[in-house]
């Protein structure tokens, strides 16, 4: 299969890790010679309820049951996208009241600039240095990772950056600017928090110039950083959400949210403002409400902070600097990019996945399903310290 696998799909690097996938259940991934692996990164944040959640897959089964795609998005009322969007609404604040349902977290990007462009009139965006939003097009455009897209270029004009939680920048959002993005916490970055009530006053100077703020929750969202939305830890209300990853249990989806005045916009002058077919896929919204609906009645935010103190107390180690984020969004830092590929590789070995973050290369990945138990937290910490042992006594000996 790994043959085939190189053969015939498409690549993203040189070097795949190419594990041949036989199934996965809660926490463990197993491979066609029924090795299991305990997962700390939850396909990149994807997977909030673990593998094969039982309310997710039920409620894709009753959903298929009845129908699947009938007619393009925001034609037909159809129950499962209905009933998700109430409940998100209802689990937000009232400012952020309609929801635009798209099928991956760069196109819910794309949608949000575009938005913003509606409803200012004006061109300008503006995202920051080292940011990642997604890979098309209009995302890429506000990635500010220069080296992944300069062979790709010309991308959108006018588009500026700033450093995040440099507060003198945030005088370069002016009557010009359309729109700043920003992620609540950078992701590729290496799991940075906003500092010194940075959202805030980027929320406050938008404000005064009568630009929109865009806040990227894709990696932070629906329970990973102790609130359902990671904005929330930073007491700002951003105008408008970009969702992804988390919120489906593993099933294909994003989306936007935005007040109603606003994404109303995108129905007239021009109308058809913007549309998907797949977007709002009813089997799909089914997996979202299940998610959102087990993500709230089990309280699994505020358990999040409690598994992070643990994941603190146990990661203790010389070749570990320090360990970034937030809840269960969290990244392990090592003082080289070596290091780095040394863990995670030798910890898949014994049967760990970690992974890297996008820009960042000391950082470890660590980011598990929402469900995961303290014991598994104690069995995963276990295999990273005992590899970093071993990393370290390796580099002892070189030197």
């Amino acid at each position: 299969m790994k043959n085939d696998f190189l053969k015939y799909q498409a690549q993203t690097s040189p070097y795949p890790l190419g594990m041949e996938v036989s199934h996965a259940i809660g926490s463990y991934i197993y491979d066609t010679n029924n090795k299991s692996y305990l997962d700390f990164v939850a396909g990149v944040s994807a997977c909030s309820l673990g593998h094969q959640h039982p309310r997710v897959n039920q409620a894709i089964k009753d959903q298929l049951d009845k129908y699947s795609h009938v007619m393009v998005y925001g034609e037909y009322s159809q129950s499962p996208a209905v009933q998700y969007c109430k409940l998100l609404v209802e689990n937000l604040p009232k400012e952020l009241n309609k929801v635009y349902l798209v099928n991956s977290g760069t196109e819910a990007c794309e949608g949000a600039l575009k938005l913003v462009r509606r409803v200012t009139g004006r061109s300008q965006l503006i995202s920051c240095h080292n940011a990642y939003h997604g890979n098309t097009m209009g995302s890429m455009s506000v990635m500010g990772f220069e080296e992944r897209k300069q062979v790709f270029r010309p991308l959108i004009p006018d588009v500026d950056f700033i450093t995040f939680n440099n507060e003198d920048d945030i005088q370069k959002i002016t009557t010009k600017t359309a729109g700043i993005i920003l992620e609540s916490i950078q992701g590729g970055a290496g799991f940075i928090q906003p500092e010194n009530f940075f959202l805030s006053k980027v929320k406050k100077r938008c404000e005064e110039v009568g630009a929109l703020m865009i806040v990227d929750e894709i990696q932070p969202g629906f329970g990973r950083t102790g609130k359902l939305f990671g904005f929330e830890n930073y007491n700002v209300v951003p105008d408008v959400v970009i969702i992804g990853k988390g919120m489906a249990g593993g099933m294909p989806v994003g989306g936007f949210i935005a007040n109603e005045k606003y994404m109303d916009l995108l129905s007239h002058d021009p109308k058809l403002g913007h549309i998907t077919t797949f977007g709002g896929h009813p089997v799909i919204a089914a997996a979202c409400l299940a998610t959102l609906q087990e993500v709230l009645e089990k309280e699994y935010a505020s358990q999040s902070l409690v598994k992070e103190k643990l994941f603190r107390e146990l990661l203790v180690h010389p070749l570990i600097q320090e360990v970034r984020g937030k809840g269960l969004m969290l990244a392990a830092m090592t003082s080289d990019v070596e290091i780095t590929n040394q863990v995670i590789m030798r910890c898949q070995d014994k049967g760990l996945i970690l992974f890297w973050l996008l820009f960042e290369g000391k950082a470890i990945r660590i980011t598990p399903p929402l469900t995961i138990t303290e014991e598994e937290i104690k069995e995963g910490c276990k295999i990273i310290l005992e590899v970093m042992d071993e990393v370290q006594l390796t580099l002892n000996n070189v030197n």
